[in-house]
């Protein structure tokens, strides 16, 4: 038995909760991954893993060993890098996950310079305002806008963005300017985010003087980002957008900010990644490179 693989079998199947996922993770055939971590449990003389058709589930024992083992992965995965980083640069592939608005806006246009300076790496995207499980999954990296609530996963802070309220030339020659959130809120027609997983409204915030009002009700919504100022721009309504994305349409007239003295709450975005894969060569190159590409 290969002790080290079969470590990493047990390990992936805790992680991903299925025997399944993780042979897709490993690229192996199920039953393969399956004997990997039953002749370790032999070896072991105890039991990991409690099987049912449908679930798994840990034992105390497997807990224990599965804290062990990732100390035992880690520091064999930098052991090899120490020595193979050397001599070459690192090689495989990512699964990177990102909003829709940054991967289109901001990270796919930089890959190319990532890529002439990691030609060995490649790299698969996921392009949605989902949050996505990243072990089940089997996203090595995600991009994520807003506070972090899993404190499971290492949060690495990209930057923060300001929010610009805005509508169509169209719209306001129609409808007119709204005055105040209050106005906005009573005589305009209102475009917003909602979050798919459970349909609740993101609202729009204004800010002046420490007055704080947050408005929910909307008459257009959509689920992610590029969704919201396309809505803006064919004159839907007035809406909030990331300046960093609204920016280009302003200047070209297509948009127009509105009640501009009022502010809204900056939006961090965060690269998130499980502790236990921070020692991966090519997500450690991927992440600084992103540092140092966005942070500044």
């Amino acid at each position: 038995m290969n002790q080290l693989l079969a470590m990493r079998a047990f390990a992936r199947v805790v992680e991903a909760g299925s025997f399944n996922r993780a042979a897709d993770q490993m690229g192996m055939p199920r039953s393969s991954l399956s004997k990997l971590v039953s002749d370790l449990e032999k070896h072991l003389g105890a039991k990991l893993i409690h099987r049912t058709t449908r679930t798994i589930s840990v034992s105390a024992e497997g807990f224990e060993y599965f804290h062990q083992a990732q100390r035992v992965i880690a520091a064999v995965d930098a052991a090899d890098t120490a020595v193979r980083g050397k001599k070459h640069k690192p090689g495989g592939h990512l699964r990177i996950d990102a909003p829709v608005s940054f991967a289109h806006r901001l990270l796919i246009p930089a890959l190319p310079d990532f890529h002439h300076e990691y030609p060995d790496i490649t790299l698969s995207l996921g392009i949605n305002d989902r949050t996505v499980n990243i072990v089940g999954e089997a996203v090595d990296c995600a991009i994520r806008a807003g506070k972090l609530s899993d404190m499971t996963m290492i949060g690495r802070k990209l930057f923060e963005l300001d929010y610009v309220t805005c509508a169509s030339p169209d719209y306001l020659a129609r409808h007119g300017e709204p005055a105040s959130p209050e106005d906005l809120r009573d005589n305009h027609r209102i475009v917003s985010y909602f979050f798919a997983a459970t349909g609740k409204p993101e609202p729009l915030v204004f800010t002046a003087n420490g007055d704080t009002q947050e408005i929910y009700a909307s008459q257009f919504a959509a689920n992610e980002g590029d969704g919201v100022i396309d809505m803006i721009l064919a004159g839907l309504g007035v809406g909030q957008h990331l300046r960093r994305f609204a920016q280009p349409h302003i200047n070209a007239g297509e948009l127009v900010p509105v009640l501009t003295g009022w502010s809204q709450p900056l939006l961090p975005f965060h690269l998130v990644y499980p502790s236990n894969r921070h020692q991966s060569a090519r997500l450690r190159v991927f992440v600084d490179w992103m540092i140092e590409r966005f942070s500044a």
